[in-house]
């Protein structure tokens, strides 16, 4: 309810948006779902369905051309299409495949533009292999309970999801089944091959209704960018780095806002998409309270700091994976942390190596450097002191104080015990270690 909640609140309730749209009774209402589906799109999907009966239109039209994507953004906008109160027709535009074509089963009615194609929607992973059977199980029953919904037969759909379901005269065992516009309208999945949305309009009764064209607002144009996997690992590096660099540097300054900013960008734009819930923020939580155990009460790196890597790992990568994961996911996920890794690398070395010589960072980064082959020289060697002779000024035992050649100066004995007030003479210096022995 919570998320809801927010949700509505952020991305929905903004007039000023983008896509903001003009209530038109009996109009009918244009959804695009372009390009790879994932989690950023279903918000905007969900807001025009429920702002398209609000407004008590006559239709809701999902133009559709995508290779597939996300299951669990396919599942959101399968929700929302088949609880909504206004009817919801797929208008096929070349490609429905994959994701592509649960969303299109949802609708009430799927048309075609004629060269198009729906189905090839078996999970796959990273490197293209079947996914396991449990995904192809899962997916298979969605398929079929969609065709189900519609009257259509659920054998067809399941031959979509997986190439050992064989239908009699349609495809053999072994073959996944990709249908075109006209296989699609010969076995009933799609009612007609339409030209355009006007035709979609015309089939409908609906041919001088006004068309209203949506478009994803600002806000969750916004959330779509920060959530996108090329973006992520930008956001999850400079939170890195910004915090690592601030627990360097005394108080709190530009670094760490910068950083908590950036943390806050990543997990507030997955937790409005749905992808992070009250199990990443309560990780998140615990990791960042280890990791100022860490710094503050037990320096160096331990237990805690081990507990605090691990559990804002693991929120990150839940985060990235969502509810329902498939392989793709974690494939996904893992090239996002790798990217981060990568770029908190270069961003350490680049501090490592530029920063101590910043006039704005003197005294915060050490400057001078120990010679491999000669050592630290930490004061010149007085070697005009040798020969010289002076007065012990407290009792050596061995070391003491003297005064030579009107120095005051640290001295070490080299035959043990010599009383306060002994003539010395220096026998050898080594930079602040000054030998010397009873005259």
């Amino acid at each position: 309810m919570w998320r809801r909640a927010l949700t509505i609140s952020v991305l929905i309730g903004t007039p000023l948006g983008s896509g903001a749209l003009v209530a038109q009774a009996n109009g009918v209402y244009r959804v695009q779902v372009e390009g790879v589906i994932e989690m950023g799109l279903a918000p905007y999907v969900e807001r025009v369905i429920r702002e398209a009966s609000e407004a008590d239109a006559s239709a809701v039209i999902v133009e559709i051309e995508t290779p597939g994507g996300r299951i669990d953004a396919a599942q959101r906008i399968v929700k929302a299409i088949s609880n909504s109160d206004v009817p919801v027709y797929a208008l096929v535009n070349q490609h429905a495949w994959s994701a592509g074509a649960m969303i299109a089963l949802a609708a009430d009615s799927i048309y075609m533009v004629p060269g198009s194609s729906i189905g090839a929607a078996t999970p796959v992973s990273a490197d293209g292999k079947k996914g396991s059977e449990k995904i192809v199980s899962a997916m298979r029953g969605e398929f079929r309970a969609l065709a189900e919904r519609r009257g259509l037969d659920p054998r067809i759909a399941e031959a979509m999801v997986d190439e050992s379901v064989e239908v009699d005269g349609i495809i053999a065992a072994g073959r996944l089944l990709t249908l075109t516009a006209d296989e699609s309208v010969n076995l009933g999945l799609a009612t007609a091959e339409v030209r355009d949305l006007d035709d979609v309009k015309a089939r409908l009764g609906l041919a001088d209704a006004p068309v209203v064209q949506t478009s994803a607002n600002w806000a969750e144009q916004l959330v779509r960018f920060l959530s996108n996997p090329v973006v992520a690992p930008i956001l999850l590096s400079l939170g890195t780095l910004g915090i690592i660099f601030e627990i360097k540097s005394p108080g709190f300054g530009v670094a760490g806002a910068v950083g908590l900013m950036s943390f806050a960008a990543f997990f507030g734009s997955h937790l409005l998409i749905g992808l992070a819930g009250w199990e990443e923020v309560i990780l998140l939580a615990a990791g960042i309270v280890a990791l100022g155990f860490e710094v503050f009460v037990v320096p160096g790196f331990g237990i805690a700091g081990v507990v605090a890597i691990l559990c804002i790992g693991a929120a990150i990568f839940l985060s990235l994976i969502g509810n329902i994961p498939t392989w793709p996911d974690f494939a996904r996920a893992s090239s996002i942390l790798a990217g981060a890794i990568m770029l908190i690398g270069l961003g350490v070395a680049a501090i490592v190596r530029f920063l101590p010589r910043s006039e704005r960072l003197h005294g915060v980064f050490l400057t001078a450097t120990m010679d491999r082959e000669t050592g630290f020289i930490a004061a010149p060697t007085r070697s005009d002191l040798v020969g010289s002779t002076g007065e012990t000024l407290t009792d050596l035992r061995p070391s003491g104080v003297a005064m030579i050649n009107g120095e005051r100066m640290d001295v070490v004995s080299e035959g043990g015990f010599v009383p306060q007030g002994a003539r010395i003479r220096v026998v050898r210096s080594e930079a602040y270690r000054h030998v010397v022995t009873p005259v």
